[in-house]
């Protein structure tokens, strides 16, 4: 039975832009005293809050990382989106084709998802109402409460659900949530293994390009 609402994840399923922004924040980050590689945030806050990152690396140098810096960080990665923000290949022609209810649920800033929707050409695929980000909840990623707001808000019973994450705070967000999700690793920052850490999260299903997960989505 093919799912009553699609959920997708924003950064690195549908905009290829985790490798840019990790790029931005660690330079930043690092210049500043709290010393960071982009691999380290790949591998560790992918997929989570922004606002989570900076309290960990806090919590880590014994300081908080000043709100100045934080903006600073946010905007500059921000400022590189017109130019060189693109969307995970095919992604468009997948939405294209899709019918039925979509929606987004990120643990972005809402307005970085819609910069980043708008500059890649993707927002005529979503509704504006269509559109969550952990802004509107107490607890992001890995927590439930954002999947459960979009199905509320959408009415779709979470178990009708199917998720396309990319990263593991994600998929236990959307297994916590009761619903099924598949992973996609179409993002440039996808790198070994991290097909089996969504698995190990809870993926049922992991795919390598857009183009399969379209396959597997015509074939419920």
């Amino acid at each position: 039975m093919p799912p009553k609402l699609l959920v997708f994840d924003c950064d690195g399923v549908l905009v290829d832009s985790e490798a840019l922004v990790v790029e931005v924040e660690a330079e930043l980050l690092t210049a500043a005293g709290f010393a960071i590689t982009a691999e380290e945030i790949t591998e560790r806050f992918v997929g989570l809050s922004y606002g989570s990152m900076m309290a960990a690396l806090g919590a880590e140098h014994g300081r908080p990382v000043p709100d100045e810096l934080s903006r600073r960080v946010q905007q500059a990665a921000l400022d590189e989106f017109p130019s060189r923000l693109r969307p995970v290949p095919g992604i468009g022609d997948l939405l294209a084709a899709l019918d039925g209810d979509r929606c987004v649920a990120s643990s972005s800033d809402l307005d970085r998802i819609q910069l980043s929707l708008t500059v890649t050409g993707l927002d005529d695929h979503f509704e504006p109402d269509h559109i969550f980000s952990a802004q509107m909840v107490a607890r992001g990623k890995p927590a439930p409460d954002l999947f459960e707001l979009a199905a509320d808000r959408l009415e779709a019973a979470p178990a009708s659900c199917l998720v396309i994450e990319d990263s593991p705070a994600g998929v236990s967000a959307a297994r916590a949530a009761g619903m099924a999700v598949v992973g996609l690793l179409a993002g440039g920052h996808a790198r070994p293994g991290l097909g089996e850490r969504l698995v190990a999260a809870g993926a049922k299903l992991t795919f390598d390009t857009v183009a399969e997960l379209g396959d597997h989505l015509a074939s419920l």
